[in-house]
């Protein structure tokens, strides 16, 4: 690693006011990319701020027809919640399925998708929920907030507090998992509601997670995994990798998406 600052402040103003004070600070949630980033030497943030001592950042509530999940709240806790299993299911089933235990006992939610990693999961649910993100100075709609390759509208020195999910509707997620790292080789994340379907997809996409529109179109008028027949993604515009070509990540989101649907189905919905 190279040298740098390490700062635990104990309230959100204090942690704010490090990142405007040191141009180059990162701040430091469950670590699970950033620690790895800088064993390797891929970056050198004079400062580390971390977050683990700042109240208010952890739990869930519901608040009338929304679930509100702080930001440095662990993907295991989001799992083993029973107030998430009965509001969202799909979102607690998610959770339990991000990486191994050890990474789902670190890793948070705020910085899962501040990272905007285009194979994790967090960023499909909160596509596909229509969730939105609260950070110390705005709130904004997960359509606004992921804009491409581990790229956020966050500001230099802005700090996720929380994401509000709404509830209603029915939902289900599907992934296939890189056997080693358990990132999402392509994920579906499909929803249906009185505002129609959302499909979001994950680990596929060049420019990170995206809607899905014409399977959308196509559930909206026939919520069936065989409406989805003759539909395709573009191969280009997927990740190639040693993984799997552009065209086998096309493939894989398509029937991610199928899998999700048929599961919506199977509880008996809609």
């Amino acid at each position: 690693m190279f040298p740098f600052t390490y700062h635990r402040p104990v309230e959100l103003a204090s942690a704010h006011a490090l990142l405007v004070a040191n141009e180059d600070a990162k701040l430091l949630a469950g670590g699970q990319t950033l620690i790895a980033t800088l064993k390797q030497r891929l970056a050198s943030p004079s400062d580390l701020v971390d977050l683990a001592r700042v109240p208010g950042l952890t739990g869930m509530a519901r608040e009338g027809e929304a679930l509100t999940i702080g930001a440095m709240t662990r993907h295991a806790q989001v799992s083993a919640s029973p107030l998430v299993v009965e509001a969202l299911p799909a979102l607690a089933e998610l959770a339990g399925r991000i990486g191994d235990p050890a990474v789902r006992n670190r890793g948070t939610l705020g910085g899962s998708i501040a990272n905007n990693d285009p194979s994790a999961d967090y960023p499909a649910a909160c596509l596909g929920l229509g969730a939105a993100i609260v950070t110390d100075r705005r709130v904004m709609a997960a359509g606004d907030f992921f804009l491409g390759l581990f790229e956020t509208a966050l500001e230099p020195d802005e700090i996720i507090v929380s994401v509000r999910f709404p509830i209603g509707g029915w939902a289900a997620y599907a992934k296939f998992a890189n056997p080693a790292s358990r990132y999402a080789m392509a994920g579906a994340f499909v929803w249906k509601g009185e505002g129609g379907v959302r499909v979001a997809i994950t680990g596929a996409g060049q420019n990170g997670v995206f809607r899905w529109g014409a399977a959308e179109e196509a559930l909206a008028a026939d919520f069936r995994p065989a409406a989805l027949e003759g539909l395709a993604l573009d191969g280009d515009d997927m990740i190639a990798d040693i993984h799997g070509s552009g065209t086998y990540r096309a493939h894989l989101a398509g029937v991610m998406t199928r899998r999700a649907v048929a599961r919506i189905l199977e509880r008996g919905s809609p």
